[in-house]
This record gives C-alpha cells, structure tokens and sequence, in this order.
C-alpha cells in the first residue's frame, strides 16, 4: 500500500479508524493480529543454553577430565565427588547468570519507549510496542517517532531521519499526499519509525508496526538497553586469566616437588588441579554482574533508572555533576515571595503550589484580605487568569498557578470569585505589549483587570491605589514604583505590576495601578542537602541555566554552589580557547546558555580530567549527554531524544535523585571491592597453605575433594552476600576514586596477601598441632580452621576503616545468613556417616572447634586492630 500518495483522510478510512484514534477494545484485538511494535531481536541464551554454558570454562573443563582420570583409575568415590561438585558449581553460576539476565531484561522494559496515542477519543501515553496499524498518535519535538505513520496534521514539522535514510539536515513534512514514485527520502507525508522529531508537532496514523516497518525491512535492531559487558568485567576476566597463568605454575610446581618426594601420583594431580580452580575466582565475574544488577534495582527505588549497566561503575568516579536549574534544582513551580504596595509591602512563606503559606508584614503574621490594595490585587491575579485548580492541582501557565496559589493561602475562593466576576472578553497576552487585560461584570458592572511588566503598566496608568484610597499618579510615584519594581528584580525575582479600571472601553488606558507582586521558582530542599553533600563528597557542583544571570546568581547563592562569578553564553563566546578552559576551573555558574555551549562546558572538564555527570531534556542536549561520561535525561520533561541519548534517567527530574544515584555507584564498586578483596585473599591462604606444605616436606593438609569443597562454600556464598552490602558509613565522606585506579592495586595485593600468610601460617600450625592425633584429624582441623578463617574476614573486609562493631556485625543480613548456612554444610560433612568417606574427615570434639575458631579468628581480630591504628592516625 503506497500510504505517502494516499490522501489522509483515505488512509484513515482504510485502516478502520477515525480522527479520533481506535477504542481501547479494538486496539488490543488488533495487538493480538499484528503483534508487538518492536524489531524481532537475536534470540537469547535460553535457560538450558546458559546452564550448558557453564561447563565450558577452562578450568570446569580440567576437573571434568580429573574427574574421568579418578575413575578410570578406579578411584570412584573421588571422581563422584568431583563431578556433583563441578554440577553444583554449574547449578550456582546458572542461577547467578539466570538472575543477572532477568535484571537487564527488567532494566529495558523500564526504559522502554513510550507513545502519546488516541483511545477511546482521549490522549494516553502507552508503552510504544502497544501501537497496532490504526492508532492516531500526537508528536512533538523531542519525540522519537515510535511506527510507520501517515500524516494528519502538520505544523511547522521537521524530522531528523539520518538512521534511516543518511539524510543528516532535519526533513520538512507536511500532511498532503506526495508522488506514488517518490523516494524513502522525499515522502514527506510520512514519518518512519526510529527518526526523531526536530522541531513542530504533528497527528498522524499509524500504518506499519514492528518488522513491517521501513525499518524494519532493512532488519537494524534498535535497542535502547544493551546488555554491555562492563569494563570492570573486562578488568576481573583479564585479573582471572592472569591469576590463573600464576595458579598454574604454583600447581605445577606443587606437583613436581610431591611427585620427586614419593607422593602419590595420582592424589598430586589432583591436588595440582583442585589448587588451580581454588587459586582462580572464576565466580567473581557472575558476582560482579549480581552486585551491578542489584545496584541498579536500588537505583530505581531512588528515582534513576540506568539505560546502559557500565554507567553504574562511571557513577561512583564522577568529580563533577552540571545541572540545569529549572526543575532539576528548582521546584519548577514559581511561587509568589513578595507582594508590594505605595503603603507597605508583605512576605509571603511556602513553597510550590502547596496552598500553605502566610503573609508577613513587619515580621508579623497579618491577613491580607482585610487590606483593601492587597485583596484587590489577588482578585485581579485570580480574574486575569487562564490557570485553573482541578481537584486541588494547578494546571497552565507556571506565573498564572502562582498566582491561584497566592489566592489559595490568602483564603479566597478562586471558583466563587470567578464566578461572582462574570467573563466578558480577553486581551491576550503579547511579547510587544507585555500585558494582559481580562475584562469582567459583576452586579451589572464591568472591570477591566490588567498584569504585565511594571515599566509598561506604569505608563498607561492615570491613578495610583494609596492608603486605600484612588490617587492621581505623579512623576515621583512613577519613579518610587519603578524603583521597587528594580529591587525586588535584583533579588532575582519575576516581578508583575497589577492595575484595574472600572469599565470596559479603552481598558488599558487610564487605570489604577494597584501593586507589585514578585515572585520565583523556588529551590528543592532536598537539592540543597544533595548539594551540601557533594561538597562532603568532594564532587563539584556545576549549574548551567538558560536563565538570565542574576537569577542564576540568587539561585547558586540559596543552594549554596559556590562560584567565581557568573558566565553568560555571549561571554563564554568572547573567550579564547585558553581562557574558557582557565574559567571552567573557577566558574561553577552558567547563564544563557546553549546545547552548544553545554557541550563546550562537557568537553573542557574531561580536558581537565574530571569525570563529568551532565543533565539535558531538550533535542539539542544529546551532542552534551553523549560526550558527557554519564549523560543524565530528564523522565519528566525530557524528550525522547534526549533520554536515549542518556545513560541514566532521572524519574523525577530531581538533582537529589541524580546524587543518590552516585552514591549507590560508589556503593556498588564499594562491594566489588570487598568481594575481589575476600576472594583474592581467600585463594591466596588456600594456595600457600597447600604449597608450603609441599615445599617442606609435610603431607599435604588439604584434599582435593576439601578443596572443591571450600571453593563453592565460601566462595560463592558469601561473596553473593559481600556483593549486596549495605553502604559504608563514610561512602559519601570521602574524594571521587580515580576512574584508572586497578581492582588489584598495591593496597588490595597487600593486603589479600598479608591475609594469605595469616591464613596460611594458622592452618600449617593447626595442622602440624593435631598431627599426633593421625592425618585424617589434623586434615580435618587444617578443612575447618582454613574455611573458618574464611567466615572471620568476610566480617572484617565489609569496611576499610570502621569496626565491625560500629557498622553492625548483623547489619548484612545475607551474609550472617551465607555463613550460618555455610558452616552447618561444614559440621555435616564432619559429622554425618555418609559423607565422612567422600571428604576424609573425622568428627572433632568441642575442644578442637575452640582452637579452630581461637586461630581463625586472627582473621577479624588483626584487621580490626589495624582498622583502629588508621582511625588514630598511628598509621596511613
């Protein structure tokens, strides 16, 4: 069907529509004919692929041939033991990867696009893959065309379609058939799925969904989540290989020094190849994805939503966020702060359009409606008013919902007052004119009622309200108006000047001025605290406004962002190179600005080295957002445009939400941390306990089947545990970290190998304590002591600084629960007949529990010491 030669109306008709869109009833009975609005992805691993997958590590694949070696052998009860370990091993890394999978699912149907559409004759937002050949959809700027569709209506309507067609200058459209034979270019009657509207706003019908879009014939999948592997998993699978290389040259040394000693051939081999899968955390990229993904669902209960998963890491690095002001920082509800009269003037409290407030006058309570110039200028805000209360929310113009709001604290009733003041007619509002004048009747008498800026009003006006009373305006009042009019301006206030007069001709000449009402948008409280935390957290604020400079001034006072001036955009044009980028490091605040000068701003910062998180809701942010390192779209007011180009949403359009977010960043990489740390120090004791053994000459303390064992008890639990933290106490205390600084820094090898000796030492000196007893009990004491060992520092690395005490020893739930768990595995293993063969141990009295928890629990006790020296400033 050529849709683009089709007249409109046609196309309406032929696809059994209307005007006014399809009823909600026949829209999801042609869902289930046509299907999704959305392009066919590749499929995904399924569930049985993922588990499958699991055997296909290296190492996995190194105990399955162990496994096959015992049993040829005919050491079965081994081989047994290897093979349900490697399946329980599978079974956990499925599960790991299943629940991961499901988060990023989940974090794509969250940022799935939505339509503005037509059912039942009324407009909806639904979610864009519910659009069915039919649906009449309402575009503007900003939005992403979400279907193939035919114009209705067109006004002042471009299109960026350069995904589709190359085409890289927006495209004029227009509702009019064009040519049968015009090019994919050239149908300018249509608009085609994954384009952008640049500017104007159209009605238009949907035609083709899904695959049988233009885009989709040319099969490119458009995807707004991508299931990106993070470079911290990039890092931890290249730490693992190398990890690994060390591992296997330690096993291989292991074997030949207990091979040249007369050891067993066969229980070396093992040995060699048990050591090297508990040397290599091959859990930690899963963990590293679960800690990601719970991040981010923390994210969305804090009003983010994270588009792509490596900006959860970017987050807890970022040194500087750019906000824009009005509704980020602001309320972006102006509310009335001042009113102002020949005879006084008041303060009004509250903030936003909660109709809480009251009006001081001298520091004194008063009310306002007992002063008759007060009164009468807040009946003429409310009567020269198009805003309007609808169960108790405003709705219009943010100035003229203030004004409703100041009438609402006043205690006058807006509905009795415009209906006591019958309408009559309206002189619009105009940008030459600057006023406003609504003409009302009430007891058969007509009142015209004027607002608009206080030099013009001034000007038309022949009488002044003084003491009560009409008087005749003279030069001195018109100066003494104008002077209250430019201070209440310098306090970067939005001032009104009001004016009545008594009959309907010539309304706006010869009035009565009445007063002056200024008023703002006024800062979010909780932007203030956010603020007031950055600079704790050593992150900088930036405001970038296309406000006039003043109020960008007043604003950055009030929050608290402290700045060396303002900059204005002409200013930032008159800068040199050189010189923009010496005032990017002193300016914090940025007036009349624009997308280009954003980018600009974006672009010296990362020059600089910071790590920058910038906001945008408009079509020309996107150029900012993408160069930004985390590019921050707005989910109120922000476009389609600009939210792709994002990486994270703000729900709430609020910069406290945009704070939490990077404090969770930080939190997140806060518990990577800690889990690379346990593992790392973990393997470390495992290794050197089994390799000094070997080296001097003892048995080995540790079985191959023990050390499969400890692999999955305390590697995978409570590591899952560690990766789902709680915040540290000082997360937000202290400077960004360095976005290059390596998981396995100095610090970090330091200190998993000083563990490791730890570690190492108290097993070999248990091990060699309980030798008299027979091999059998002092391998078992090395098994419990090593694996108690383990549960003791999963306690002391939850904090680099703070005790265990202080944090709470129970606050992590998951992980008291994790070694609960574990340590029942571990005392049925030593006690239970069944499995005593299968790991070669033998039951322990309560004696030999009390020295190894006397001698694991150095594993708490040393950190917590040297936790306490730091805190003191013994040492760094």
């Amino acid at each position: 069907m050529s849709w683009h030669s089709s007249d409109s109306h046609d196309a309406v008709s032929k696809l059994a529509s209307s005007l006014h869109g399809l009823s909600q009833k026949e829209a999801e009975h042609r869902l289930e004919e046509s299907g999704a609005n959305e392009l066919k992805e590749t499929p995904r691993a399924g569930p049985l692929r993922m588990f499958f997958g699991q055997f296909e590590d290296f190492m996995i694949l190194i105990l399955i041939a162990a496994a096959v070696i015992s049993a040829l052998l005919g050491e079965y009860l081994d081989a047994g033991a290897i093979i349900a370990i490697v399946v329980l091993n599978a079974i956990l890394g499925f599960v790991q990867e299943y629940r991961a999978e499901k988060a990023i699912a989940a974090l794509k149907r969250m940022s799935a696009p939505q339509a503005r559409v037509l059912r039942d004759g009324k407009e909806r937002k639904i979610e864009a893959r519910l659009l069915v050949p039919g649906d009449v959809v309402l575009l503007a700027e900003g939005d992403r065309v979400p279907a193939d569709c035919r114009l209705i209506e067109a006004v002042a309507l471009e299109a960026d379609e350069a995904p589709l067609t190359g085409e890289s200058l927006p495209v004029h459209k227009v509702s009019e058939a064009v040519p049968e034979k015009a090019p994919l270019a050239e149908r300018k009657s249509m608009l085609f799925a994954g384009t952008a509207v640049t500017r104007g706003r159209g009605k238009a019908v949907v035609v083709e969904t899904g695959m049988r879009t233009e885009l989709g014939k040319i099969a490119q999948l458009v995807q707004d989540v991508q299931d990106d592997e993070t470079p911290l998993k990039k890092r931890l699978e290249k730490m693992g290989k190398q990890l690994g290389i060390i591992a296997l040259v330690i096993c291989g040394v292991v074997f030949i020094a207990g091979f040249l000693r007369g050891e067993d051939a066969l229980e070396m081999f093992l040995t060699s190849v048990s050591l090297a899968v508990a040397a290599i955390p091959e859990g930690l990229p899963a963990v590293v994805t679960i800690t990601l993904a719970v991040g981010v669902q923390r994210m969305v209960k804090r009003k983010a939503i994270i588009r792509k998963l490596p900006a959860v890491e970017t987050l807890g690095a970022a040194t500087v966020i750019c906000s824009d002001k009005t509704g980020t920082l602001t309320k972006n509800e102006m509310t009335v702060r001042e009113l102002w009269f020949l005879n006084g003037s008041y303060h009004v409290t509250g903030a936003g359009y909660a109709p809480a407030g009251d009006f001081m006058r001298d520091g004194k309570k008063t009310d306002a409606l007992k002063d008759k110039a007060a009164k009468l200028l807040i009946e003429t805000g409310v009567l020269c008013n198009n805003a309007s209360f609808e169960e108790g929310v405003v709705l219009g113009d943010p100035t003229e919902s203030s004004l409703l709001v100041l009438a609402a604290k006043a205690g006058l009733g807006v509905e009795k007052s415009r209906r006591d003041n019958a309408f009559v007619s309206e002189i619009p509002f105009d940008s030459s004119r600057k006023m406003m004048t609504v003409v009302r009747k009430h007891g058969g008498k007509a009142t015209a009622y004027t607002k608009g800026a206080a030099e013009v009003i001034v000007e038309k006006c022949a009488y002044v309200l003084k003491d009560g009373k009409e008087t005749r305006i003279t030069p001195a009042l018109r100066r003494e108006i104008l002077e209250a009019n430019k201070e209440m301006a310098s306090k970067a206030l939005r001032v009104l000047a009001f004016s009545v007069k008594t009959g309907a001709k010539d309304a706006e000449k010869g009035m009565t001025f009445v007063g002056l009402c200024g008023m703002n948008d006024p800062p979010r409280q909780e932007a203030k605290e956010a603020i007031s935390l950055c600079k704790t957290a050593g992150i900088r604020v930036m405001m970038i406004t296309g406000d006039n400079a003043e109020t960008a001034k007043a604003v950055a006072h009030e929050l608290g962002i402290p700045s060396e001036g303002v900059l204005t955009g002409p200013d930032i044009d008159a800068l040199s190179e050189y010189e923009f980028d010496k005032a990017v490091g002193r300016t914090s605040v940025f007036a009349r600005v624009s997308p280009e000068h954003k980018l600009r701003i974006v672009e010296a910062l990362k020059k600089r080295g910071e790590i920058v998180a910038m906001t945008g809701d408009g079509v020309n942010d996107a150029p900012a957002l993408k160069k930004a390192d985390i590019g921050v779209g707005m989910g109120i007011t922000g476009t389609d445009v600009s939210k792709e180009a994002s990486d994270m949403i703000v729900t709430d359009d609020n910069f406290a939400s945009i704070v939490s977010a990077v404090e969770e960043g930080r939190i997140v990489f806060d518990n990577v941390l800690k889990t690379v740390r346990y593992l790392i120090s973990c393997n470390i004791g495992e290794v050197l306990t089994i390799f000094i053994a070997v080296i001097v000459g003892l048995k080995t303390p540790l079985l191959p089947i023990q050390i499969l064992w400890m692999n999955l008890v305390t590697d995978s639990l409570p590591a899952l545990a560690l990766g789902m933290d709680p915040k540290d106490p000082d997360v937000m205390k202290r400077k960004p970290r360095e976005p290059s600084e390596n998981i396995l820094n100095k610090r970090t090898l330091v200190s998993a190998l000083s563990m490791g000796v730890l570690m190492a030492a108290g097993v070999l000196g248990v091990y060699l304590y309980t030798m008299p007893e027979g091999i059998e009990k002092a391998r078992t004491m090395a098994f419990t002591t090593i694996i108690f060992f383990q549960f003791f520092y999963a306690f002391a690395v939850r904090s680099d600084r703070h005790s265990i005490f202080s944090i709470g020893a129970f606050s992590n739930k998951l992980l008291v629960a994790a070694i609960a768990f574990s340590a029942l595995l571990q005392v049925a293993i030593i006690y239970l007949p069944f499995a005593q063969p299968i790991f070669k141990t033998s039951p322990l009295v309560a004696a030999d529990f009390l020295l190894a928890i006397a001698v694991s629990s150095t594993a708490l006790i040393l950190p917590e010491m040297h936790k306490f020296m730091k805190r003191r400033g013994v040492i760094a």
